[in-house]
């Protein structure tokens, strides 16, 4: 359980912002919206390998606009 107590002079804004700040740190945002269903481990493979492929894509791009595009080609599935 997160317990923020506020400090002598400390305004109610400041507390909650220091609060709000502990959690992004903590990452339980993320873990409380990963954790609100259940996914079979299959669809989490096949998550990862788009999260790859998209990043490699948008990787490509940005190399292309920078006229840096290495002469490598990689498979994509």
């Amino acid at each position: 359980m997160i317990v923020v107590k506020v400090r002598d002079g400390e305004t109610l804004d400041e507390a909650l912002r220091r609060f709000k700040r502990f959690c992004e740190r903590e990452g339980l945002l993320k873990e409380i919206k990963r954790r609100r269903e259940y996914k079979p481990p299959s669809v989490i493979k096949k998550e990862k390998k788009q999260e790859i492929k998209r990043k490699e894509r948008k990787r490509l791009a940005r190399a292309k606009k920078m006229g840096r595009l290495r002469k490598r080609r990689m498979k994509l599935k």
